[in-house]
């Protein structure tokens, strides 16, 4: 047999039915697929490489596939924290979106985003933000995997005048990137709240058309349930349900005001939920009933949120802090164990966006998208679990390597495609742009 990449490592991760935990094992890559998962003896003995990787001590798990984000919204990390959701959007962020985003803002934002990501292991994220084409290539350009929103909202903003209109730049979006090998593009209506009924009906009937999924801010929190019953006399889940949107194909992002009735629906209907644990802490929106919903059969997928509002784009922190927050909410040691926020983090994230069959696992015949990490930090030592390892004790600067595809994009823990130097001094120069008009309170709503 013959392989491209064989990669010896001290343990895998397949996050396959049976959550094995392979020691001493190796994973055989031929161009962008896995060929092939074997004890190392074997692989040594019976594959003839290109290229072999050593790797004592690491361990590999698929790639993270970060199920919610805005990526652009990095450049606005750290943008006047510690307020009220609405002093915070109304004052701050929602000006500073109206004064700066455009097409250079985006393209600066998502790769910085990319970079982070990258270094910590994500190889997959589903982003929702203005100018998606501009993220679409960006992403492209640096070798990763994105599934892209089609925005859509009643506002205007500098992107789009109307709902109209960003439905038109959405399809226009779909037809770019259909046959792209690694962007998806999906419905990303932003909210009940900030979508009417008309735009909502339209998107049910163009993700019929197209096949993508539905992905929106769902139940985020106690005021937007609110709002939707004083102004549509129904709960936020029930008016979509009311218009055909609650299916297989949604994909509900937060999710942390929820009757028992509405997990029972959400379950019967097949759809899916992105848990954003930091995120919903940082503003204070609640908790997702995490283990509640699994245990109704839910898929429950793991996001960061963008980093306005995190404030980082680090999945293995959202692990574990998915982990311990269920623990507490459900009152259970037992509710969400390491093995469970794994699989949020990769296949569940997979599953949501019709994706599982390419990614989300190790296994053959599957894209060759995987992380090594080295687990032998002190912090991550002794190892009795390496599953409890990676959830509650290791960090991104133990990922050493990321395959997308069978493209080696990070190398001992450097970016193979992306300049960091230059993304970053660019980062820099946006953020004095932007805080220098946030301080005079300078912009428009956009």
């Amino acid at each position: 047999m013959h392989a491209d990449l064989v990669i010896h490592a001290r343990w895998i991760l397949p996050v396959d039915a049976a959550d094995s935990l392979l020691e001493d094992h190796s994973l055989a890559i031929s161009g962008s697929r896995i060929l092939a998962l074997l004890p190392t003896a074997e692989a040594r003995r019976d594959i003839k490489a290109t290229r072999e990787l050593d790797l004592p001590g690491h361990l590999l798990i698929p790639g993270l596939v970060n199920a919610h984000t805005h990526s652009p919204m990095t450049l606005m990390r750290g943008l006047a924290d510690d307020l009220p959701l609405m002093t915070w959007l109304n004052e701050h962020i929602w000006p500073a979106e109206g004064r700066w985003v455009d097409p250079d803002f985006v393209r600066a934002g998502t790769r910085l985003a990319a970079l982070e990501m990258l270094r910590g292991g994500v190889t997959c994220f589903n982003d929702m933000y203005f100018y998606p084409a501009v993220t679409a290539q960006t992403v492209a350009e640096a070798g990763m995997r994105a599934v892209v929103g089609m925005i859509v909202l009643d506002f205007p903003s500098r992107f789009a005048e109307s709902a109209d209109d960003y439905i038109a730049l959405g399809l226009k979006l779909y037809d770019q990137y259909r046959d792209h090998p690694l962007i998806r593009i999906a419905f990303a209506p932003h909210s009940p709240y900030g979508v009417s009924d008309a735009p909502l009906t339209r998107v049910r009937t163009l993700a019929d058309e197209l096949e993508v999924p539905i992905h929106i801010h769902l139940h985020e929190t106690h005021d937007e349930i609110l709002q939707s019953l004083r102004d549509h006399g129904e709960r936020p889940l029930a008016r979509l349900d009311r218009l055909g949107l609650v299916g297989p194909d949604l994909v509900a992002v937060h999710m942390t005001q929820l009757e028992d009735s509405e997990i029972a629906r959400v379950a019967e209907a097949g759809a899916h939920v992105v848990h954003c644990p930091e995120s919903n802490l940082k503003l204070a929106s609640g908790f997702c009933p995490v283990a509640r919903l699994i245990e109704a059969g839910v898929d429950v997928a793991l996001g960061t949120d963008g980093a306005a509002s995190n404030n980082d784009l680090n999945l293995l922190g959202e692990m574990r802090t998915a982990a311990l927050l269920a623990k507490g909410v459900a009152h259970s040691a037992a509710a969400v164990p390491a093995a469970t926020a794994l699989r949020m983090a990769t296949l569940n994230g997979a599953r949501a966006f019709g994706l599982d069959r390419e990614i989300g696992s190790l296994e053959p015949g599957k894209a060759a998208d995987l992380v090594a990490l080295d687990l032998r930090d002190s912090h991550t030592q002794p190892i009795y679990n390496p599953v409890s390892q990676l959830v509650y004790a290791a960090g991104r600067h133990q990922v050493r390597h990321v395959w997308v595809a069978g493209q080696q994009l990070i190398r001992d823990g450097q970016p193979t495609t992306l300049d960091a130097a230059t993304i970053l001094a660019e980062a820099q120069d946006w953020a004095r742009r932007i805080a220098e008009s946030d301080r005079r309170g300078a912009g428009v709503s956009g």
